[in-house]
């Protein structure tokens, strides 16, 4: 028997289900599971920027991209692709902690080309840097995670 999906007042799902650190669903109870980023995160661009800093530094990126999808789905609609990419990037990242080189390829590339539409140093992160990293990643035949990790986060910020 399933158990149903968690959803809110409106119908949609909620994002409740327990997750390890490389963000994998786990059954509900099940020790090991990772705190989660609440549903009613709305980070500021700063906040965003150094929190997804610090989980890629703790090497989880699933995570940094809860962070950067929050700021994605609560900040102008005019940065939605900058946050967007940088969230698909850090899933690419995830993928590839995973060993799926495919999605680790295509999330790369998606994420490349939505951060390259922005201005340079936008909140302080170097978009075309960022964006040549990610597309060098997707390009790479086998990327060692751990090093791929460590150069979005050289490129991402301080």
């Amino acid at each position: 028997m399933s158990v149903p999906r968690d959803r809110d007042t409106g119908g949609r799902p909620l994002n409740a289900r327990p997750r390890d650190s490389l963000g994998r669903p786990m059954p509900y109870g099940a020790a090991g599971a990772v705190p989660r980023i609440p549903e009613d995160y709305a980070p500021g661009p700063a906040e965003a920027v150094a929190e997804a800093l610090r989980l890629l530094d703790e090497r989880r990126p699933f995570h940094a991209h809860e962070v950067l999808e929050a700021r994605w789905k609560t900040g102008p609609e005019g940065e939605r692709r900058l946050w967007q990419g940088l969230a698909q990037i850090c899933v690419g990242l995830t993928h590839l902690q995973r060993g799926n080189p495919r999605g680790a390829t295509a999330l790369l590339t998606r994420g490349a080309e939505r951060v390259e539409s922005h201005a340079t140093d936008q909140y302080g992160i170097a978009t075309e840097a960022v964006a040549e990293a990610a597309r060098r990643l997707a390009g790479t035949e086998h990327p060692d995670p751990e090093a791929a990790i460590a150069l979005i986060r050289r490129t991402l910020g301080p």
